[in-house]
């Protein structure tokens, strides 16, 4: 099974706690008694220095201190000199007489200076046989233990000699300290207990505010590896978890950055992919274009040169016509040449030379010059316009889109032989529109229209000598110029329309 580093957290603390536990029941078990018993003969030790700094041979004089020592301590002193006579030896008097007031022999002082207490005597003489007397000089001793058998009680003993060379007999009761460990352990188990439940709460909640940072890492890490980059996490702290937050911070902010720009730079690469595509199709089909449209007059004018060169018509009419053809097909073919620069100067991007000029004028001008194509076809052809509309634009240019749209008004134009321009002025812009009356586009033609050699009707397109490249200069003038341009199908009819800029300071 998976843990999680709560759990496995909250595993390892109750772990040490139990291991604690159990770890001071064993040592108050194996060492506690015996360091009980070292205490106490390190207490003796203490005592034996203390008494050998301040006595000088007559403990008359520093009996009440050795009283004191006795009295404070609990431990038994005895001073003998080198004939083994006690020279010093408290009389115990009990502080309250008890109900049988019978003298018991260690509670007085002995009437000879001998060893008078069996039990003192007798550890005394135990302690001389491990140690030689010769050889117990000062800051030598001697420590046992030993059990008085009157009173059944564990005593301490410590035997040595003074800086006079008086014998120093100390010795302390002491009491078996395996049922205190027993107690002892067993209050501890408890309070082991206690600490492990309330160390497991307490381990347990930690344990959940400690990881609740790492599994919000963990979630905006999850977030960042599917490119969610929105969600942050709230730096609080300035410890590890703190800094990782603010790494991960960084890096989603960074990563957000990087796949953007990789993003831009991918949509530039495959744009340019597709705008190379589209300018090979467009050079392909711009020269299979000029293939074919070159091609017919060219075979027109070899054919009827050959024939003119041929004699094979002698009479003077046939050799006109054929000279008229081949004049024809060759001003076709230098208006073709004439729209191709034209096409090619201005997707070049060559520059509008812009002034400021009365697009109304301008208009009828190009009207005046149709005025006799007009009443040659019976064309009725009205203009309606704002008078003294400035626009700032290249003039030659802005004539040779209303030129291409009215040639191709005057191709289209139906049995109505009705052409309408149109001028007005629309949200800072004046709008030019060519109206005429005849069928309308096919919908899947709207856009085609612009493309360099495209006709809806080529059979028509041929007979009136167009070549295919009128709106194809209107869409890279109105490009150039950053205007709109566009055609719809109107009731009856087809309009045209470009857009100038009106002129900011309209003076011409």
């Amino acid at each position: 099974m998976k843990l999680t580093i709560r759990t496995k957290l909250f595993l390892v603390m109750s772990g040490l706690i139990i291991l604690f536990v159990a770890l001071s029941q064993f040592l108050n078990r194996e060492f506690l008694e015996d360091y009980y018993v070292s205490e106490k003969k390190k207490h003796l030790m203490d005592i034996y220095s203390s008494i050998n700094d301040i006595y000088q041979g007559d403990p008359e004089t520093i009996s009440l201190d050795l009283e004191i020592m006795e009295r404070s301590t609990g431990i038994r002193i005895v001073i003998l000199n080198p004939k083994l006579e006690a020279i010093y030896h408290l009389q115990r008097i009990p502080e309250e007489p008890p109900p049988a007031p019978q003298p018991r022999a260690d509670d007085l002082q002995p009437s000879n200076p001998s060893l008078a207490m069996p039990e003192m005597k007798q550890s005394f003489e135990k302690n001389l046989i491990q140690v030689n007397q010769d050889t117990l000089s000062e800051g030598n001793a001697v420590i046992n233990l030993s059990k008085d058998p009157r009173i059944q009680t564990n005593l301490i003993n410590l035997v040595t000699t003074l800086n006079n060379g008086d014998y120093l007999i100390l010795n302390t009761p002491f009491t078996p300290i395996n049922e205190s460990v027993r107690i002892a352990n067993r209050f501890f188990l408890f309070t082991g207990l206690l600490i492990f439940i309330i160390g497991s709460i307490i381990i347990y909640f930690f344990a959940k505010r400690l990881t609740l940072p790492i599994l919000k890492l963990n979630d905006i890490a999850q977030r960042i590896a599917k490119l969610d980059f929105n969600q942050k996490y709230p730096v609080e702290t300035s410890d590890e978890v703190g800094q990782l937050g603010e790494s991960i911070n960084s890096l989603s902010t960074q990563l957000h950055t990087a796949i953007f720009e990789l993003t831009e730079a991918n949509h530039k690469l495959l744009e340019d992919i597709e705008q190379k595509r589209r300018i090979d199709e467009m050079r392909k089909e711009f020269i299979s274009s000029v293939s074919h449209e070159l091609k017919t007059p060219i075979s027109l004018i070899q054919g009827y040169a050959e024939g003119l060169k041929e004699n094979v018509n002698e009479d003077e009419e046939n050799k006109n016509f054929y000279c008229e053809v081949i004049v024809d097909e060759t001003t076709k073919l230098d208006k073709l040449a004439s729209d191709l620069l034209d096409l090619s100067q201005i997707e070049a991007g060559i520059k509008l030379d812009k002034s400021n000029f009365d697009i109304s004028r301008l208009v009828a001008k190009v009207m005046e010059k149709y005025r006799p194509l007009f009443s040659e076809k019976g064309v009725n052809c009205t203009l309606s316009d704002e008078p003294g509309l400035i626009v700032f634009a290249d003039r030659f240019r802005t004539e040779q889109i209303i030129v291409n749209y009215f040639n191709n008004a005057i191709n289209h134009v139906d049995q109505q032989k009705l052409i309408t321009i149109s001028i007005k002025s629309l949200q800072g812009k004046a709008i030019v529109s060519v109206y005429n009356s005849g069928p309308s586009i096919p919908p899947d033609s709207l856009n085609k229209i612009w493309e360099s050699f495209y006709k809806v009707d080529k059979a028509r397109t041929r007979a009136y000598g167009g070549t295919g490249l009128g709106l194809s200069i209107v869409r890279a003038i109105q490009e150039q110029d950053n205007n709109r341009y566009g055609v719809l199908n109107r009731n009856g009819g087809v309009e045209f329309w470009f857009e100038l800029d009106i002129a900011a300071n309209p003076v011409i």
